[in-house]
C-alpha cells in the first residue's frame, strides 16, 4: 500500500500512550497470534510496529490442550491452544533478549491458576529487562484452571489487578473476556483496582461438531471464537466501556484490515491489536497501519487522537 500521489503538509501523528507505555503508532499484535516475533520476521519489519504483545506466559511450561486445537468457522477460527509456553523463566533467558534487539515495547500477557501465579509472574517480569507492560489475561476460554472463572467475576478480576500492580511498576493491561454478562461491570472494577489500560475483547467461546463422527471437533471441547465474526461484539463492547471507564483501551477481535481497526478507534480504543489476521495475511499489522495512516492523510487528520472515540459525540 502507497500514499504516493496524496499531498499533505505534514506526516500525521500516530504516537499513542497507553497507561505508560509508548507507542510510535496505534497497531500492536494480539498475543498468542504473534509467537515471540521471530516467526513474522521474515515477513515485516518489527521495528514499524507500534508493540508487540507475546503469547500467553504462565509460570511453569504448559504443554497446552490435546489436538485437535483448530477449526476454520465460515467466518473466523476456533481454536483451544491452551496456552502452550515454555514458562516464564525460558522467555526470561531465551526470548526476550531476541525483542530487546528491537526498537518497539514489549507486552507480556501473562496467566495464571491462582491469584498467587499471577502476583509471582508480575514480580519476575518487573525484573525482566526489556519489558515494557504487562497483560493480565483474565480472560482465556479454553483453559480448565484460571482464565475464564477470573474474567467472568468482577470482584475476582479486581483481586488479580491488585496481585499484579502490588508486584510490579510496569503498566498493568488487563484483558477482558466477552462471556460475561456485564463486561463494563468487570472494567470498572479492575479500574478502581488500578489498572492502567484494558484490552477487549479475548475470544467468545464457542465449539464444532463434526456431524461425520458426531463428535466435538476440537480435543478440548470447547475453545476460544475469533475472527471477522466477532467483531460487531467486540466493537460494541469497547464503546460501551470508553462510556463509563477512563482508561485507555487496546481494542481487538476480528480486525483484518485498516477500516475494521478504524471502527475499534472511533468507537473509543486509543490503539488496536491484529490477532487471527496473521495467520492469513503475515504482513496484515502493517496492512492495517499504512491504511490508517492514508485514511488520516486523505481525511486531514493530523493526530490519531482526533478519532478516537469520535463516533460517540452522534450517540444519542
Amino acid at each position: 500500500m502507497s500514499n504516493a500521489g496524496v499531498k499533505v503538509k505534514n506526516r500525521p501523528n500516530l504516537s499513542v500512550n497507553i497507561g505508560g507505555i509508548h507507542m510510535k503508532n496505534p497497531v500492536a499484535t494480539a498475543s498468542g497470534t504473534f509467537g515471540y516475533g521471530p516467526e513474522y520476521a521474515p515477513y515485516i519489519d518489527l521495528n514499524r510496529l507500534g508493540a508487540i504483545v507475546v503469547k500467553g506466559t504462565t509460570l511453569e511450561p504448559r504443554a497446552g490442550n490435546p489436538a485437535p486445537r483448530l477449526v476454520e468457522t465460515p467466518a473466523g477460527i476456533l481454536n483451544s491452544i491452551g496456552l502452550q509456553n515454555p514458562g516464564v523463566d525460558r522467555f526470561i533467558e531465551e526470548y526476550l533478549p531476541y525483542l530487546a534487539g528491537y526498537d518497539l515495547p514489549v507486552i507480556v500477557n501473562i496467566a495464571g491458576d491462582t491469584v498467587e501465579h499471577y502476583a509471582i509472574l508480575a514480580g519476575k517480569l518487573d525484573r525482566a529487562h526489556g519489558v515494557s507492560g504487562i497483560e493480565v489475561n483474565i480472560s482465556c476460554p479454553n483453559v480448565k484452571k484460571g482464565g475464564m472463572q477470573f474474567g467472568s467475576d468482577p470482584v475476582m478480576a479486581a483481586e488479580v489487578t491488585r496481585a499484579v500492580k502490588g508486584n510490579t511498576e510496569k503498566p498493568v493491561i488487563v484483558k477482558l473476556s466477552p462471556n460475561v454478562t456485564s463486561i463494563v461491570a468487570v472494567a470498572k472494577k479492575v479500574a478502581e483496582a488500578g489498572a492502567d489500560a484494558l484490552s477487549m475483547i479475548n475470544t467468545l467461546l464457542g465449539m464444532a461438531i463434526d456431524i461425520k463422527t458426531r463428535r466435538p471437533v476440537l480435543g478440548n471441547v470447547m475453545g476460544g471464537l475469533a475472527g471477522p465474526s466477532v467483531r460487531p461484539v467486540a466493537v460494541r463492547a469497547v464503546w460501551q466501556v470508553y462510556r463509563e471507564v477512563d482508561l485507555p483501551i487496546i481494542g481487538m477481535g476480528g480486525i483484518m484490515a485498516a477500516g475494521d481497526a478504524l471502527e475499534f478507534v472511533l468507537a473509543g480504543a486509543a490503539a488496536v491489536a491484529v490477532g487471527s489476521a496473521n495467520f492469513v495475511n503475515p504482513c496484515a499489522t502493517m496492512d492495517v497501519l499504512e491504511g490508517i495512516e492514508k485514511y488520516m492523510i486523505e481525511n486531514e487528520i493530523q493526530d490519531i487522537s482526533e478519532l478516537v472515540g469520535a463516533a460517540q459525540r452522534f450517540s444519542l
